[in-house]
């Protein structure tokens, strides 16, 4: 179930918007609320566009677009395509909406007028039987960016906690085994090639003489 939903500046972590919730909600997520702008001041130019973070009995997923963090606390149960389908959804009415402002403005929350399309939106999606059935031609839409979803990355809290992991490390770790994961496909491909030339040569060369054969006795 989606629980609570932050927009910021991702240049300087200034809120832009954020969804209206219950005191009780605000008291259950008070601390993943904070767990957030930890988040909001890891992320750097070269962070994961989208991420997963999970802490606790919620994950905290985030996007990123045009200089926005869209981020997401939703129960760890929660499909994460559904959650990331919910944030583009969001980004792309926020574009629409209020794109052409968000370098400009000062004060925080000076979008708080988007609470409307994201209070409409959450509804939709609360329910994964709900949002499967209301946004299934968005998921389709999405299925070639969110095709695979264990591209996107999973971290656990603790390790921004108490390791001090930045989102820029992640995201350079994620570069360099997606390259070398690539790197070793080429290289078992190139060695299945030499082996099918190393098992089918001889065969072929006692062709090849055969066919020179054929045509010297019979020419």
């Amino acid at each position: 179930m989606v629980k609570s939903t932050l927009i910021v500046r991702a240049s300087d972590a200034l809120p832009l918007a954020a969804s209206v919730d219950d005191e009780q909600t605000e008291q259950a997520l008070s601390e993943h609320k904070q767990q957030a702008k930890l988040i909001f001041r890891r992320i750097g130019p070269n962070s994961e566009q989208r991420c997963s973070i999970e802490s606790g009995q919620y994950t905290l997923h985030y996007f990123i677009a045009d200089n926005v963090i869209y981020l997401v606390i939703a129960d760890k149960s929660y499909p994460r395509k559904l959650a990331f389908s919910y944030l583009d959804e969001l980004s792309k009415e926020f574009q629409t909406s209020y794109g052409a402002k968000v370098d400009g403005v000062r004060k925080p929350y000076a979008f708080v007028g988007f609470d409307t399309f994201m209070s409409k939106t959450t509804r939709l999606y609360q329910d994964t039987r709900t949002a499967s059935a209301a946004g299934s031609s968005h998921l389709g839409k999405l299925n070639d960016e969110l095709q695979d979803v264990t591209r996107i990355m999973t971290k656990n809290m603790e390790e921004l906690l108490w390791r001090g992991d930045s989102l820029d490390r992640m995201s350079h770790l994620s570069t360099s085994l997606r390259s070398e994961s690539e790197k070793y496909r080429r290289a078992a491909r190139n060695i299945n090639i030499q082996a099918m030339i190393r098992q089918y040569a001889p065969i072929g060369a006692v062709l090849l003489i055969l066919i020179i054969f054929v045509y010297w006795r019979f020419s």
